[in-house]
Parts: structure tokens; C-alpha cells; sequence
């Protein structure tokens, strides 16, 4: 397939990005706000209140979410991970049978333990489910700043294709058929990310804040092999290198919830940083999937246990710090 026609439900920040890439790319792209009323503002202002000062492109067509947006050739459902199952139920039957959906958000299901793509198969049975992720944020992506990224398919050769169909000089998608290695990274790396701004927030140090990093990817590689990942995923754009980006700019929004948690602000469930990072739903669910592996996770733990109230910042640095001396490995 040429790819021409592409889909992007969600009209956030990252909706707003990837549909601009997309019409750079050449494609005909339509943006699918929640409302009515959201696609009318952004249609007439242009712009996301979520990307104020960027422009969307003019090449986009903005509606509103309808299930007709599942006749495109190809779909990126571009809502937070806890959303996406009712946003891929809301495409019903118009689906054809082999369309790409492609996830766009990093996290698990609540409840389920399920990964993006499990999702969007129990939703969607005829589609094929594709995950996009990797170190990139919705600003930097929108403005066609340089960015690298990774699109996992099961169809390898479709996987290149849609690669090339998506991507530009400035956005450039590296293909695999490792779609659960993808997921893990994008999943994990916000929990760690919270870690990274908690240290950041608490006045800890540089040394500290790389220490933490490293043995954070440590616990998403354990995982990520427990789960059956492929070690050069895990260690590719979208794990260590999503990582990396997220645990070390306030742009990321688990790193900011971090920070202010290590400053030992309230957490405030109406802010941005609370209601939109991903990693607060993902740590409890990540641990549960660890343990069920016996895979051991003590950074991922500690997140947890701050963010549910078992236990405050300083006890759970605490708790790190006194672990045992062991081997590295």
C-alpha cells in the first residue's frame, strides 16, 4: 500500500506533532479532535493549546473523532495510553481488514496488563497493530526539529513501508518487528523518568542523577528480556534512548511530576505534570507484571510506593540506599 491517506485521532500535543509530520511527508492527513467544538477551534485558530505558538500545518484537515476516520489507509490513535482502547472501540466496523493502527502512547492498561497493541487487537480483531515510540517530544516533533524514532509492525517488509511513508528528513522512523521490545521501552522509561526527577527535585547531584539512569535501565532490560524483548530494542531508540531524553529534560512531563515530588510539593491531581504522565498509571501495573516474572525492579518499587503513599521520598531513598552491596551485572 502507498500509505496516502492517514488518520490521527487525538488533537493533543502529540496528535497535533505527528499530523503536522505527516503532512510534511506529503501524506493527506486528517486530525480527529474529541468534539465538535474542539475540531471547529483548532480548524479556525490553527493552533493546540497544548503546542501554543506552533502552527497546524495547513496541509491538515481537522474534524471531529468519527468512526469514517477508519476508512483512512493508515491509523495513529494518538490518546493516552488508558484512552486508547475506547478511541480504537470508537472506529467500530469501518476498519478495513489488514489497516495499520498504530499506538502512539507509552504505558500498560490498568487492569488488564495489557500492552498498546493488545489493546488495539481485542478492539479492532481485523486490524494490524503497530506501535510507534522513541525519544521525541511533541514540540521538537512539531516544529520538524530532528527526530529519530521506532515503528514496530509484525509484517516486516509493511513495517518498511509505513516507515517510509511516514517519514521526512527531519523525522525519521526506524522499523522492527519487535513491537513488544518497543512497548516495554516507551512503558518503563516513565516510571524511571519520575525516579529521575524526584533526584533532580530532592537537590541529590549529577552523580546521583546518572547512577540512577543506568541501574533504572538495568531494571527495563530485565524486564523487557523477561518478557521476551530483543536486547538491541531494548538498548535502541525506543528504550535506552527514550530514557535518556526522558530522565534528564523538564520537557517530559513524569520528570516534571518528579521534580516536584523530590521538592516535596503536594501532588496536585488538576496539574498537567499529575494528569498526564503516563508513568503514574503505569508503575503499579509494572511492578505487578514484575513480580508475576520475578523480576526485581527497586527503583520502579520505590516510584510506586511514593505515588500510592506507601511511603514518603525520604524513606524510599532511603530504602535504596541501604540495599545491599552487590555485583554489577
Amino acid at each position: 500500500m502507498a500509505f496516502e491517506r492517514i488518520a490521527v485521532i487525538g488533537a493533543g500535543a502529540w496528535g497535533c506533532a505527528l499530523a503536522n509530520v505527516m503532512a510534511r511527508a506529503g501524506r493527506s492527513v486528517r486530525l480527529g479532535a474529541r468534539t465538535p467544538e474542539n475540531a471547529a477551534g483548532l480548524e479556525r485558530d490553527r493552533v493546540s493549546r497544548r503546542l501554543p505558538g506552533i502552527a497546524i500545518d495547513p496541509r491538515v484537515v481537522v474534524v471531529a473523532a468519527d468512526p469514517e476516520l477508519g476508512g483512512n489507509d493508515a491509523i495513529l490513535l494518538a490518546v493516552p495510553a488508558q484512552a486508547l482502547r475506547a478511541a480504537a472501540l470508537a472506529l467500530g466496523p469501518s476498519i478495513a481488514s489488514g489497516t495499520p493502527v498504530i499506538a502512539c502512547a507509552k504505558g500498560i492498561e490498568r487492569g488488564t496488563r495489557k500492552f498498546m497493541t493488545e489493546v488495539i487487537s481485542d478492539s479492532l480483531p481485523t486490524a494490524r497493530p503497530a506501535i510507534l515510540s522513541g525519544p521525541s517530544f511533541a514540540a521538537d516533533v512539531a516544529l520538524g526539529l530532528p527526530t529519530a524514532v521506532t515503528l514496530a509492525l509484525e509484517d516486516g517488509e509493511q513495517a518498511a513501508t509505513l516507515a517510509a511513508a511516514l517519514g521526512s528528513a527531519t523525522f525519521r522512523p526506524y522499523h522492527t518487528t519487535d513491537i513488544r521490545g518497543v512497548e516495554i521501552g516507551g512503558a518503563a522509561k516513565n516510571v524511571l523518568a519520575i525516579a529521575a526527577g524526584i533526584v533532580v527535585g530532592r537537590g541529590l547531584g549529577a552523580s546521583a542523577a546518572a547512577a540512577l539512569i543506568t541501574r533504572g535501565f538495568a531494571e527495563l532490560f530485565r524486564f523487557g528480556k523477561a518478557f521476551g524483548a530483543r536486547p538491541e530494542t531494548l538498548t535502541g531508540l525506543s528504550g535506552l534512548g527514550d530514557l535518556v531524553l526522558t530522565c534528564s529534560s523538564p520537557q517530559s512531563r513524569n520528570f516534571a511530576l518528579g521534580v516536584m515530588l523530590g521538592k516535596g510539593e503536594a501532588r496536585d491531581t488538576t496539574r498537567s505534570e499529575s494528569k498526564l504522565a503516563e508513568g503514574t498509571f503505569t508503575a503499579p501495573v509494572l511492578i505487578e507484571m514484575a513480580s508475576l516474572k520475578g523480576v526485581e525492579m527497586p527503583i520502579a518499587n520505590a516510584v510506586a510506593a511514593i505515588l500510592d503513599g506507601r511511603a514518603s521520598v525520604v524513606e524510599a531513598i532511603e530504602t535504596l540506599l541501604t540495599r545491599p552491596f552487590r555485583a554489577e551485572a
